[in-house]
């Protein structure tokens, strides 16, 4: 529970009163006058405006020094007053500025020196060293109370900062996942369902496998999207809570995207050269959408070419290449409107391989047709990374 800053300040006016009032009692007792009723007014005055010192500390200091100075010069015992002066100066040392704190020090340790001119101290060489020494401490402790409350605010500005980019980046990342989802599938559906009002009088066994294939499509679709609202609902992993989302898709559901791809009417060969190695699921996941992205704009703008999909490993890395031949059968799209086309998709899949610290080259190719090469490394130290990059 915080407590208010008036409630606060209040507490801490306590403490100077309550000395004030112990020490005015002593007061006979040290060989000064026994204090009035008009020495206890101003005892109040000088103690209880510290209880607005938060907010308006210079003129608490000040309303507090003229009351002192006036106590003083009635003949009462200086020292009585004096922890409320220093609660007030260090309060302008912790919240002003150097030149207005260098002033109050110099009024502070004048009236500290006039205090023990009036009552006539026959120690004035230690009035002189305490109206020097107790502001300058003070000052240094204002000081640095001051820079922690600044450091505080500036921690608090960044951390706020902070929370602003990574809710920013949240989302661009559903924004990525949602394109990567909806974009292909609902290519694989539009391609299938125009086959099936093509055919559907004339061929009834062609629309029902294209109306089997919409079925599929959206099926998958709806089980990806359900997996990402389970993620933004709930802190846990899908493998740790029971009925959570279903986990992410990996390299074992390529050759299953592959058939969806082939369903909508595009040939796509799948190859795997080497050794396959284990690789952390955020890296699996990379792979799948760059290979998804990459079919699923085969299937938008380069009807009818044949694409090939090839993943390589290699000793240190994994090359994973999709590229079609939609020019070399007289079919083929500019490279120019491709790339306008995969704008979004280009900027997720860079994203991707930079996370996972992979290369990723999109473009046209010399021998026709349009290619993608993305390159990742399979030590343990990325697999390790990538596990701890949530998707």
């Amino acid at each position: 529970m915080r407590i208010h800053p008036l409630a606060v300040d209040g507490l801490t006016a306590l403490v100077p009163a309550t000395v004030a009032c112990l020490l005015g009692a002593e007061a006979a007792t040290q060989g000064w006058p026994t204090l009035d009723a008009s020495a206890w007014t101003l005892v109040a005055l000088i103690n209880l405006p510290l209880v607005v010192r938060g907010r308006a500390p210079v003129a608490v200091f000040l309303v507090i020094h003229l009351a002192w100075i006036v106590y003083v010069a009635l003949g009462h015992w200086p020292v009585v007053n004096s922890p409320a002066a220093l609660v007030a100066f260090y309060t302008v040392a912790s919240t002003r500025s150097h030149r207005t704190t260098a002033v109050c020090a110099v009024v502070m340790g004048g009236v500290w020196v006039c205090a023990g001119l009036i009552s006539g101290s026959d120690a004035m060489a230690s009035v002189v060293g305490q109206a020097i020494g107790y502001p300058l401490i003070l000052w240094r402790f204002g000081y640095h109370a001051r820079r922690s409350a600044e450091l505080t605010v500036q921690l608090r500005a960044e951390q706020a900062e902070r929370a602003r980019r990574e809710v920013a980046e949240e989302r661009v990342r559903i924004a990525r996942e949602l394109h990567d989802v909806v974009a292909h599938h609902m290519a694989v559906i539009n391609v299938q369902a125009g086959l099936a009002r093509f055919v559907f009088d004339d061929d009834a066994g062609t629309a029902r496998v294209a109306l089997g294939a919409i079925g599929d499509a959206s099926a998958e679709a709806l089980a990806e999207l359900r997996r990402m609202l389970g993620l933004l609902r709930s802190d846990s992993t899908p493998e740790t809570e029971p009925g959570a989302a279903e986990p992410a898709p990996g390299l074992d559901r390529l050759e299953e995207m592959v058939d969806r791809v082939r369903a909508g009417g595009v040939p796509v060969d799948l190859r795997v050269r080497g050794a396959p190695v284990p690789l952390s699921s955020g890296a699996q996941l990379c792979v799948y959408r760059v290979v998804q992205e990459a079919l699923t704009n085969v299937l938008k703008h380069a009807p009818g070419a044949r694409a090939t999909v090839e993943l390589g490993y290699a000793p240190g890395e994994l090359t994973v290449s999709v590229v079609d031949d939609a020019k070399s059968d007289g079919k083929g799209v500019d490279s120019d409107k491709m790339r306008e086309h995969v704008g979004h998709g280009l900027i997720g899949m860079h994203e991707r391989a930079k996370l996972y610290g992979g290369t990723i080259v999109v473009g046209p190719r010399s021998e026709g047709g349009f290619g993608v090469r993305l390159t990742l490394p399979t030590s343990v130290h990325a697999a390790r990374r990538g596990d701890t990059v949530r998707e």
